[in-house]
């Protein structure tokens, strides 16, 4: 019998988790596995970049989760670094690859395409200076390590999101005068104005510099070097800039091959993973669009939890197993020092873009019993549907044990639970770990309170 072949397009979270799900389910004699990055690396924590710049993750390759020398010898699976694949042939059923060891075509029987996301680039910052980072990759990383030596000194970041911050945070952590620019109202665009507000004041008394409502317009430099970013409210000095503007998926590859791409850009997938009209192309991660459990809607969630499943689900089913992702609510945590925020499900504009009547209800409440040493400040806001009392999305600023009180709202959440039902959930209570009313609790009843009134 012939050996058929797989080929993953992409060696991080998303295409290695298919691979390795594939091969677990058949062996190396009936299936090869060939998996092309055209990275320095496969298989790394790219959410922990910014911890390594900073100093919390003492070296880069704390980071790589397994190498390619270790998926040859522990799963025959061929990861190819430094191998870019620069065109699909759907007729064909090949794909071509450029190489340091030279170009070539190599054929397929299934297709997994793993490509991620790539970082927002304005027009303006399209420019040949040294010293401009984005922060997507391993390897983009690496040349910002090199960058940031003792004569760097002024460091600008440039939009408030995840990265923006978690790269300020770091960067002022080696030492750096920050500036963080955001043309929004606040930081944290992924929560409500109002929570942001707590973040961007933990930024100030972080030492960073936070300039909100801020157009960037362009960049200068002198003799190839980055020195300055350009807004609409003057020039900010800078020897290092980082682009923290989001990313979009990487999708001209599949484009170009004719694989169908929504209202985001991202590949169409059904719920095995499996690419619209197409029955042996797979795809996965930050180049795929997800269905909003909520919403219902299609949406771009570029988030390394959701690669990992969806490689898995991919995987799974081409090695001739069923698995399903049926999708997501948007459940994600970061820090800023020490405060923790998280969110899941819908913000404010969120819920009204889709056309909820909502209410909200914000807490301030106590990690754990107020008396007990240790204890910290925490905010917690939901929105509940205004007719049936649903939890629509929920959102926690707060220090020690904040963030991860999350996942309790994103397990409400994705039941449909009402916040009155929230209201007797039973919580684990001791006076280290909680006050007797949860702050969970607390922000459910005053939701309850919220619908109820309106209700009349």
């Amino acid at each position: 019998m012939t050996t058929k072949r797989l080929i993953v397009i992409g060696g991080d979270a998303a295409g290695m988790s298919a691979a390795s799900q594939a091969r677990k389910r058949i062996p190396a004699g009936k299936l090869e596995i060939v998996a092309f990055e055209r990275g320095n690396h496969g298989s790394y924590s790219a959410c922990g970049i910014p911890y390594w710049i900073g100093g919390a993750v003492d070296a880069r390759d704390d980071l790589i989760v397994r190498t390619p020398e270790t998926f040859r010898k522990n799963q025959d699976i061929d990861l190819r670094v430094r191998s870019e694949v620069v065109a699909i042939d759907l007729q064909a059923r090949t794909v071509s690859v450029q190489a340091s060891s030279g170009d070539y075509d190599l054929g397929f029987d299934q297709l997994v395409v793993a490509t991620g996301a790539t970082p927002v680039s304005p027009p303006w910052a399209e420019v040949d200076f040294d010293g401009v980072f984005g922060v997507q990759t391993l390897d983009d990383g690496d040349r910002l390590a090199s960058w940031l030596t003792p004569e760097v000194r002024r460091a600008v970041v440039i939009g408030g999101g995840y990265i923006g911050v978690e790269m300020a945070e770091a960067l002022i952590n080696r030492g750096l005068t920050v500036t963080l620019l955001e043309r929004s109202a606040q930081p944290m665009s992924t929560v409500d104005p109002d929570m942001g507000a707590l973040v961007r004041d933990a930024m100030i008394a972080l030492g960073i510099d936070v300039r909100t409502g801020v157009t960037v317009t362009g960049l200068t430099g002198t003799d190839g070097r980055v020195t300055a970013v350009s807004t609409d409210a003057g020039e900010v000095p800078a020897d290092v800039v980082v682009l923290g503007l989001g990313v979009r998926p990487n999708t001209l590859l599949a484009r170009s091959a004719g694989l169908p791409v929504g209202e985001h850009g991202g590949l169409l997938t059904d719920l095995r993973m499996r690419v619209h009209g197409h029955e042996d192309v797979w795809a996965a991660g930050d180049c795929v669009e997800t269905h909003h459990l909520i919403t219902g809607r299609s949406v771009h969630l570029p988030l390394g939890t959701h690669a990992n499943k969806q490689g898995r689900v991919a995987g799974i089913n081409i090695g001739g197993g069923y698995a399903t992702f049926p999708g997501a609510i948007g459940t994600a945590v970061t820090k800023v020092c020490d405060l923790e925020v998280a969110r899941t499900g819908l913000r404010e504009r969120e819920a009204t873009e889709a056309g909820f009547d909502f209410v909200t209800a914000t807490v301030e409440s106590t990690s754990r019993a107020g008396y007990f040493p240790g204890s910290q400040t925490m905010h917690v806001k939901l929105l509940a549907e205004r007719r049936t009392g649903r939890l629509l999305g929920a959102q926690i600023v707060g220090r020690s044990e904040a963030a991860k009180r999350i996942d309790a709202l994103a397990v409400a959440l994705w039941s449909g639970m009402t916040v009155e039902e929230m209201t007797a959930l039973d919580l684990g209570y001791a006076p280290p770990f909680a006050p007797v009313w949860d702050p969970v609790l607390i922000a459910a009843r005053k939701a309850s309170d919220a619908v109820h009134a309106a209700s009349f």
